[in-house]
């Protein structure tokens, strides 16, 4: 019974104090890791596939692993699923350029800018990726941050020579700061690399409108036309430059192939934004002289300050825009978009102090620019100011409370405060908005299994699964909940989705073993561990495990075996020794002194009757010289 006794706790303490969390070692999971920089994100051939399989093999639960598992969801089109899987990869390992700048891909063709912008930056600290570039460059100009987005689009440019899109954008921007020939390049370049580009026939064309020139316009825009008949503008921009033309027919029919009634008037020239801002603002070098001047006559004048400062802003002369908006503000401008552009500039150069004075100006200024407040908190919590972020992060969801991504931010800020109250306040503030949002699922059901609320974890953790059934860290945490509530089919269910899941995981087997074990299923655990060790054969662990289910079966030799190559695997294993001591202790199988043991059997016999009846004949003296002492120091 000793022999039972001992597997028997060696098994609960396995199961119950391990957790099932057992890896493989950390020099497969680095080499995972280096493996990932060979991928392609969107391949998809055999080499490709071949690669990834290896890195799941060699680290299943680590970041890498995640990492192909979100290259393969974006390949199917899963964005979300794709994200989750990038975050968690960032989780496991937080210096992972590579998910970052995938993570801040996804997130710009979602619109979540602010995200994107971070994301991409941490790509960008180590991986110069054209696409990452390129990406950033779209945010920057968006916002009106022209000298940065420069600098990203001709990074980008640098490669992706084919991508009409890069010059596009930044033609748009020398136009939006009126620098007209500039622009005139731009979308000419783009024009080399796709003739067909419509964006570029139609600025162009917009470039000579603004200059007054029709009939170079109209040549761009039946160009552009040939490229999308079905674009109403340039129908449009074609109907009014025949008005001014005078004729009237050709007009009326592009109008109608624009969208417009015959009774409806002649449409004046459609001109997209950038070109109306290079014709209003002219050229920058002009405009800028003409407000020194007025500065050198009046050198009070606050608005003309402001306006110096967006000049120097557009045109990349930072230093003198931050000189200019200094001016402005020591007259004390009331204008919160002064001190925001002064804050972003100080942002650029690293200046966070100063930068964070800029945005308490804009605050001050002007208390519901939620921009001001959103750069602010992200300030203080990269200085590890938490609290003072979490107020800002507050006041922006005051003005903007649908923003689920800033929600999910300040939940984590108060789970890892271990506020946990607040956290899932938080993060159910983010499933009102977002129900199936996975993150915010799984972190809320975290904070519940850790205040004991496991049926509300489970609900969390079971609408996480329904999306990403793969999302091994789910299951184990669910597993961990049923262990301890001893629900074990619930166990063996989503283990056994593991396996089908995972076949080639020898870790899956050996788990699912350890249940079948536990539930006296002793046929299909020899099973699970049997294939653990053909996937694995070096798995000290599911060697050890199926020793000592052969011992409990009473197949001994076959546990010698295994508990053997167990040892072998891992000398350090103390499970592996101490059963193979019991087998030789208690059970001590060795042929030879067996058929000994057969040819003196008669002889050993006797010898044993006689010496048994010696041992008791003086047992039962001695029994009785003790009774007699007794009895005589009674009587004393």
């Amino acid at each position: 019974m000793k022999i039972f006794r001992t597997y028997f706790v060696l098994l609960c303490a396995v199961m119950l104090l391990t957790g099932f969390k057992w890896g493989f070692s950390n020099n497969d999971c680095k080499e995972a890791m280096n493996l990932t920089g060979k991928l392609d994100a969107g391949g998809d051939n055999a080499q490709q596939r071949q690669a990834e399989a290896k890195i799941m093999s060699l680290c299943p639960d680590g970041a890498a692993a995640h990492f192909v598992t979100a290259l393969q969801l974006e390949r199917v089109g899963n964005m979300d699923g794709a994200i989750a899987e990038y975050r968690k990869a960032l989780q496991e390992e937080r210096s992972f350029p590579l998910a970052s700048g995938n993570l801040g891909l996804l997130y710009a063709k979602k619109g979540m800018n602010d995200e994107a912008s971070v994301e991409l930056a941490r790509g960008l600290s180590a991986i110069p990726n054209p696409n990452y570039h390129l990406a950033m460059a779209r945010i920057l100009a968006e916002r009106k941050v022209y000298p940065l987005a420069i600098y990203h689009y001709n990074e980008a440019a640098r490669v992706l020579t084919n991508d009409a899109g890069v010059f596009t954008g930044l033609a748009e921007i020398y136009a939006d700061t009126g620098q007209q020939d500039k622009a005139l390049d731009e979308y000419r370049q783009a024009l080399t690399a796709d003739p067909n580009s419509e964006k570029a026939h139609i600025g162009i064309a917009a470039i000579h409108l603004a200059r007054n020139e029709q009939d170079k316009a109209l040549e761009e825009l039946k160009k552009a036309e040939t490229a999308n008949p079905q674009n109403r503008e340039i129908h449009l921009m074609m109907a009014g430059i025949y008005e001014k033309m005078g004729d009237a027919k050709q007009a009326e029919y592009q109008n109608l192939l624009g969208g417009k009634s015959k009774s409806s008037p002649a449409a004046a020239p459609v001109v997209p934004q950038p070109a109306v801002a290079a014709a209003v603002q002219g050229d920058n070098g002009k405009a800028i002289d003409e407000l020194k001047d007025t500065l050198k006559d009046h050198p009070d004048d606050l608005a003309a300050y402001e306006k110096l400062g967006r000049l120097y802003q557009a045109a990349g002369k930072d230093t003198e825009a931050i000189a200019a908006y200094r001016e402005a503000a020591h007259l004390n401008s009331t204008n919160s978009d002064i001190y925001f552009n002064m804050g972003i500039l100080y942002e650029k150069r690293s200046l966070l102090d100063e930068a964070a004075v800029a945005y308490r100006r804009a605050i001050q200024a002007k208390p519901d620019n939620a921009d001001a407040h959103l750069r602010l908190a992200d300030i203080y919590l990269a200085r590890g100011s938490q609290p003072q972020a979490v107020e800002q992060y507050g006041e922006f969801l005051k003005l903007k409370p649908d923003s689920p991504d800033i929600q999910l931010k300040l939940a984590r800020i108060f789970a890892r405060n271990k506020e946990t109250n607040l956290a899932i306040e938080g993060y159910l503030a983010v499933l009102k908005h977002s129900p199936n949002n996975i993150e915010a699922n799984r972190e809320i059901a975290v904070l519940y299994k850790s205040k004991g609320m496991n049926e509300k974890a489970l609900e969390h953790f079971k609408k996480v699964l329904a999306q990403q059934k793969d999302d091994m860290e789910t299951r184990n945490a669910m597993v961990s909940i049923y262990v301890k509530d001893k629900q074990y089919d619930e166990i063996t269910d989503l283990l056994k989705g593991a396996v089908e899941l995972f076949p080639d995981d020898p870790n899956n087997h050996y788990k699912l073993g350890l249940v079948y074990e536990f539930k006296k299923d002793y046929d299909n655990a020899i099973a699970s561990y049997k294939k653990a060790v053909e996937l694995k054969p070096d798995y000290a662990r599911a060697l050890n495990a199926l020793g000592r289910l052969y011992m409990k079966t009473g197949k001994l030799s076959e546990a010698k075996e295994a508990l053997e190559a167990a040892r072998k695997a891992d000398p350090g294993l103390e499970e592996a020794s101490i059963l193979l001591n019991n087998i030789r202790d208690e059970f001590n199988p060795e042929p030879q002194k067996i058929k000994k043991y057969k040819k003196s059997k008669s002889k050993k016999s006797k010898k044993h009757l006689k010496s048994s009846k010696s041992s008791k004949s003086s047992k039962s003296v001695k029994k009785a010289k003790k009774s007699g002492a007794a009895s005589k120091s009674k009587t004393k």
